[in-house]
This record gives structure tokens, sequence and C-alpha cells, in this order.
């Protein structure tokens, strides 16, 4: 639907929705690694921008806190401190760079050849397992609450209609939270404290990243799986907006655009942004795909970071109600990958495709690490690493190849 024929109320109305349906996923991210929720909420706002400026405001999508870094995040953390790990996620939008240029240079064939479904549908089911255990523990603080948020999202997500249907996670916590209050489970003094207004902490107290090169390096892997995300989303909002966006403004500059939107968000503080599917399928029911509308959500998203009520409201949500959630949220993930090698009829009859994904998982689910003096890669990064080089080494055989041929 063209800009041109929304009022500007119905404009408002429909971007404050879109950041609605954003605006579970985009806040859950960073309590789950222990950065600031209004810190995720501006950045995500400000690299939505950065993108539509890259893009020549000709693509209608909105960038949140990418989930493919939440494992990797808590374990850097660990390692380097969070100072070190923002500056290691400066590494993210390196390779989106990257991608960028061969993009421009080789086009798209060259990013098939290193990242096929053999390779990606692994990782994609590793960001969702690797933190299981998480999950869990999380939950089992306190299971009622874990059950009674777990139970809503599914409902939802199950049962809901409409827009309804594209928020689980938000009703889920929402729930949780109010069964949390009843339960004397919430701390309340810290929202009674905090100001109406004020800048994320992250802002307010800047510090520039701790830049070292362990960090830097053990987070470019991990960015492999969102920048074949993008591309997989740059192609279906171009299918929900009836748009060639590849060919304009091209797929180079979206990666770009992706690219810097990480990189000012790890230098804010914030985590690492990623093309929001759920704002896509929201476009699709609304059927209003204008890009002026998706900035008003980023506006939007902009005004929020700096009520610090709000901030500190999502602060006081009880650990296993975000637990119960993180049980649903990241086998939906793990599933997400499976549909994947499912979708692009990957073949596991074939000894190639076997060895590539078995090793793949068993290496990032058995915490391999690859260390060399100071510095080590593990998980998630290790384990899409590998797989790329096996792909890479391990021959096709003369059969697959003419089955691919024939397709």
């Amino acid at each position: 639907m063209d800009s041109n024929q929304l009022s500007p109320l119905r404009k408002t109305i429909v971007g404050v929705q879109f950041l609605f349906v954003a605006f579970g996923a985009t806040v859950l991210v960073p309590l789950l690694v222990g950065l600031d929720p209004s810190t995720a909420l501006m950045t995500a706002g400000i690299g939505t921008f950065i993108f539509h400026f890259v893009t020549k405001g000709k693509v209608p999508v909105f960038l949140g806190s990418s989930f493919a870094f939440i494992a990797p995040i808590i374990a850097a953390s660990k390692q380097w401190g969070m100072p070190g790990t923002l500056a290691g996620l400066a590494g993210v939008s390196l390779v989106y760079f990257v991608m960028s240029a061969l993009i421009k240079w080789q086009g798209k064939k060259l990013l098939d050849r290193l990242f096929p479904p053999v390779v990606i549908g692994p990782v994609i089911i590793l960001i969702g397992l690797s933190l299981s255990g998480s999950a869990v523990n999380m939950a089992k603080e306190n299971w009622i609450l874990a059950f009674v948020s777990l139970v809503t999202a599914i409902l939802v997500l199950a049962l809901g209609r409409g827009l309804l249907k594209l928020v689980p996670v938000v009703c889920g916590i929402i729930v949780g939270y109010i069964v949390s209050i009843f339960m004397n489970a919430v701390d309340f003094s810290e929202v009674l404290s905090a100001p109406w207004f004020a800048l994320p902490p992250s802002i307010a107290h800047f510090q520039m990243p701790q830049f070292a090169w362990e960090p830097f390096l053990y987070m470019i892997p991990v960015a492999i799986a969102p920048v074949i995300e993008h591309i997989g989303d740059v192609y279906v909002v171009g299918a929900v907006a009836r748009k060639d966006f590849v060919a304009d403004p091209g797929l180079h500059r979206t990666m770009c655009g992706d690219g810097l939107a990480c990189l000012a968000s790890a230098f804010f503080g914030g985590p690492p942004v990623t093309t929001y599917s759920e704002v896509t399928g929201a476009m699709s029911i609304t059927k209003v795909t204008s890009p002026q509308v998706i900035r008003i959500a980023a506006t939007t998203a902009i005004v929020f970071s700096v009520i610090g009520k709000l901030a500190a409201l999502l602060r006081s949500i009880p650990a296993a109600v975000l637990g119960g959630i993180m049980l649903l949220l990241f086998g939906t993930i793990a599933s997400v990958g499976v549909q994947n090698l499912i979708q692009h009829k990957v073949n596991l009859d074939k000894t190639r495709n076997i060895i590539i994904i078995s090793v793949t998982l068993t290496m990032g689910i058995g915490g391999a690490v690859l260390s060399c003096g100071s510095f080590a890669i593990s998980g998630i990064g290790l384990s899409a690493l590998v797989g790329v080089i096996l792909n890479l080494v391990l021959p096709n055989d003369k059969e697959e190849e003419t089955e691919s041929v024939n397709e």
C-alpha cells in the first residue's frame, strides 16, 4: 500500500503497531545477555534509520536485536567482560561489509557456494539448542511462573489470529508478569525510583568499547547465520511488497546497511541487529509495506528507549518468566534449522551431507574449543567455520552433481 494513501494518524498507528510486533524480541535479547533493554530499543531505532539511509529509503525493513548472538555474548562476557564483548561485536559488521563487497563483485552465486543449506541448517539448529540448558536453569527458579508463561505463549501461537498470532512472546511475558505480581515475585523498588525520562545507561555514561583481538575474532564466524538470514529476508520482503529489492537498491546495499547498523549498535552498547521477519509478517497481514511507516516504528522505538520507568519495568521481569518463554523460543529456532534442511531438500542419504551436519552439530553441542595462546574460538562460531570448511573441501560425487543440474 502506498503511504500516500494513509492519513498521518493511520501511518502512526500502523507504525507503532509494527514496533509492538518487534518489541518483545528486541528487549528479550538484552534481558537474557545482561545488556540494557532501553539501549537495545534505541539502537534498533538508530540501526533501522541507518539501514534506510543506505538503501535510499526503499526497503521496508525493521532491524531488531539478533537472537543468533545470545549464546556468544553470554560466553564472551564471561571471558572478556561486557566492554570487550561489545568491541568483539564490531567484528560482526566486518562480515557484512565483506559479504556486501563480494555480492557487488561476484553476485549471490559465491555466497551459495560458501553457505549452502547443508551448512546453514545445522548452524541455525545450534543457535537454538546451545542455550537450552540456560532456559531450563532460569525456568526452574519458579516452575509455576515458567509454566504459565510457556503455556500462554503456546496458546497464542497455536490459536491466535491476525496480529495477535505475531506476539506470543509479548503475551507470554505479560501474563507471566501479572501472575508474578500476585505471587509477590516482583520487586518494584527500582521501578518506583526510576525517572520517567532518562537516556539509556550505556549512552548516558558512554564508554568506548575496549578493543581486543580475541573477542573480535570470536564473533566473526557467528555472523554467518544472520548474514544468510538477511539474504532470505530481503527476498521475502520483496515478495510481500511486490518489488525486486535485490535489483534495486541492490543486495549489496541492504547488506552494507545491516552491517553499519550492527557497528552502531555495538558502539552504543547494544546487541547486534538483524532484519525482523516478525515485522514482515505484520506487513503481509496489514498490506502496508511503506518504508515511511517502518521509520515511524523506528522513531517510536527511540522514544520508548528514553522512558526510564519502562526500562526499569522490563528489568523487573522475573527470570523464571523469561525462562518459560526461552523453552519455546530456542526450540522454535532449532526447528527453523530443521525446516531449512527440509525446504531445500538436503539429501541425507549422501555421506558428504551427513558428515557436514554431524560434525557441525556434535562440535557445537559438545562445546569444542580451538585455542591458540590467549585466543580461543568455540561454540557456534567454531562449528559454523568447520561447516564452511568441510563444505569446501569434501568432494561432491557425480550422482549428486547430476541431481543438482537436473533440479
